[in-house]
Formats: C-alpha cells, structure tokens, sequence
C-alpha cells in the first residue's frame, strides 16, 4: 500500500506554501506502510519560533482553500514543534534544533521519501531569506 493520491497533493499544496514561507529542508515521507493512522508525513523546519507559527498559519491558509481543516493541532501557543493533524497527513514544523534532537526523519528513515515537486526553490528561498547583507 502507498499514500493516497489526495494524500500526495496535499502534503504538495502545504509544503508550498511552507517554502512561500522561506521553510526549510522541506521533507514528505510516505508512512502508509508503517501506520494506519496517517498515510504522509510532512516534516519542515525555521530557525525562530515565530517563523514557525508563519509557516503553520501559511500552510493552514493553503490548506483552507483546499477545502482542508486539520482535526487536531498541538504546540502552536509554543512555536517549537507544531502537529497539524489532517488525518491522511501529518505536518511537522519545528523549530531548526528540536528537529535535530528529535531526527523524525531517521526514526523514519526506512520509509519512501514523498517527491513533492519543489525543485529548487525551497533551497534558494532558503538561501535568500538567511542572506542578510
């Protein structure tokens, strides 16, 4: 069994609208043989707690127009790691060090990575909002 194709576009539309809001490493893996509960999840991170709240309320805005509303979200009033809870889906956004300590990606890490369609524009949007000069 593998995600779902409504599944697929939706972390898609949520993980543009995290690179609009200069997220960073940017990942989609495909937990649908591991877990009943959710068939993608959708991992980013920021260096600043408020840029992870703007990346949670860009993607929420997004997902709105999708006609998607998630049934549970944990973490937001801290702004370290924020769970967006779509059911098929399950958004990450952390803060750039709790990712490092909790390695969601390597607990994860036998499970297919999901091609989101990006290309480069998450890595330069990336390099232009940290280029401060």
């Amino acid at each position: 069994m593998t995600a779902s194709d409504s599944s697929i576009a939706t972390a898609r539309h949520a993980a543009r609208a995290a690179a609009d809001k200069i997220a960073q490493d940017i990942v989609a893996l495909d937990v649908s043989e591991r877990l009943a509960l959710a068939d993608v999840f959708l991992i980013a991170s920021a260096p600043s707690e408020r840029q992870v709240n703007a990346i949670v309320d860009g993607i929420e805005e997004e997902l709105i127009k999708q006609d998607r509303r998630p049934v549970r979200r944990e973490g937001r009033s801290a702004g370290r790691w924020v769970l967006l809870d779509y059911s098929d889906v399950v958004i990450h956004v952390q803060h750039e060090e709790d990712r490092v300590f909790y390695a969601l990606e390597r607990l994860w890490k036998d499970c297919p990575v999901v091609d989101l369609q990006l290309g480069d524009d998450t890595s330069a949007k990336a390099a232009a909002g940290s280029d401060s000069e």
